[in-house]
């Protein structure tokens, strides 16, 4: 693991921190879910990416019919639905920069892990948000503790979990804290081998919706009440920890849909249809 990259995505986390307090074909993503209560994992080095075990990643939820859609951001291709924010945040109204904001992506992590006591699982892939993933960040950049995922002299990561009735939160949180001692990922070389090699790419295994399709269903979301029809919806993906909303509503005095917002910033002289959209 390239700890100097390590210390500089924790800076970069931290200084956003403090500056903003056709069909696709999906492939079931082994994970791992933390239970409530303690456990112990290690964190693989990560086949694709020698030098960084973490894999960022940008996901819409509730657009549409879609439960989750990856954000075609993380193959470097056009989102219509970002572009539409970046469109939105253009004016000066308020309300349009908080539509903005529900539409902006949101940014999930994945990193490979053995559970100790599951080792017969084989990699799986644990999915969290920033808390986590700084929390990561910083055990790595700690010059007492470094690269945790050395296979050799690496360090496994104990997790305490807590649900909702005692940790004050809609979702269970997860706590991380390094293991005192140093110990190899296992003793058993063959077995290290096959972690190391048998490991899935969560930006192989999803996969973009076309351009024309998330238009589409922003445009459903935008104007739930004028779609007789929607888009067929994808298999579900879901984030337990992460919560999602359904259509955005504005509190304004004049009582305004989303179709009259989209109109106060692209113009109202035509209905808005699937062609139309200013992409």
């Amino acid at each position: 693991m390239n700890l100097d990259a390590i210390k500089k995505k924790l800076d970069t986390i931290q200084t956003a921190g403090s500056k903003n307090s056709n069909k696709p074909e999906y492939v079931s993503l082994k994970k791992f879910k933390p239970s409530i209560g303690k456990q112990t994992i290690r964190v693989v080095p990560f086949k694709y990416n020698k030098d960084y075990p973490f894999t960022e990643m940008q996901f819409h939820y509730g657009i549409g019919k879609f439960k989750v859609i990856a954000s075609p951001l993380n193959w470097d291709e056009k989102d219509p639905i970002a572009e539409f924010a970046k469109q939105l945040r253009g004016t000066n109204d308020k309300e349009n920069w908080s539509l903005a904001k529900k539409l902006d992506p949101k940014t999930r992590v994945f990193v490979p892990v053995i559970v100790r006591g599951q080792e017969e699982e084989g990699v799986q892939m644990w999915e969290f948000g920033k808390m986590v993933y700084e929390s990561f960040l910083n055990l790595a950049a700690d010059d007492e503790v470094g690269d945790f995922t050395d296979i050799v002299n690496g360090r496994d990561i104990k997790l305490v979990t807590t649900g909702p009735d005692t940790n004050g939160t809609q979702y269970n949180k997860t706590t991380l804290s390094p293991s005192m001692k140093q110990t190899p990922l296992s003793t058993d070389k063959n077995q290290v081998e096959e972690w190391l090699e048998d490991q899935q790419n969560p930006k192989e295994t999803y996969k973009p919706l076309p351009f024309d399709t998330i238009k589409g269903a922003l445009q459903e979301w935008l104007t739930p009440d004028e779609v007789e029809e929607g888009i067929t919806s994808e298999p579900a993906v879901g984030f337990d920890d992460e919560k999602t909303d359904s259509n955005y509503s504005l509190s304004t005095k004049e009582k305004k849909t989303k179709s009259d917002k989209f109109d106060d910033v692209f113009g109202d002289d035509d209905k808005i249809t699937s062609d139309n959209l200013p992409f």
